[in-house]
């Protein structure tokens, strides 16, 4: 059987390629697009890491809803947005929605 390495694992890797080793080496003119491609790859590594129990949480919360309950919707909307936010821009997943 072959190893296969996990996809945050290969990612992880080719972030710190990008943004430690050839960021350096670089041009100028060129480094800020091995900084874009360095954290594309560091959030896809989370997407991949958390992104399945973020839709599991999600769809459960959005079915477990009640009718017409507007505070249940925002606080429902609240925790879907933290946990895209902890994916997209780990920091900003604090947010109380006030």
């Amino acid at each position: 059987m072959q190893y296969r390495p996990p996809a945050r694992e290969l990612l992880d890797d080719l972030a710190e390629l990008l943004g430690e080793v050839l960021l350096p080496a670089l041009p100028p003119e060129l480094r800020h697009r091995a900084r874009v491609g360095a954290n594309l790859a560091r959030i896809l590594a989370r997407e991949a890491e958390l992104g399945p129990a973020a839709a599991e949480r999600e769809q459960r919360a959005l079915a477990a809803l009640p009718a017409g309950d507007e505070h249940a919707e925002w606080a429902a909307l609240v925790e879907i947005a933290r946990a895209d936010l902890a994916i997209a821009k780990p920091g900003y997943d604090a947010w109380t929605g006030e």
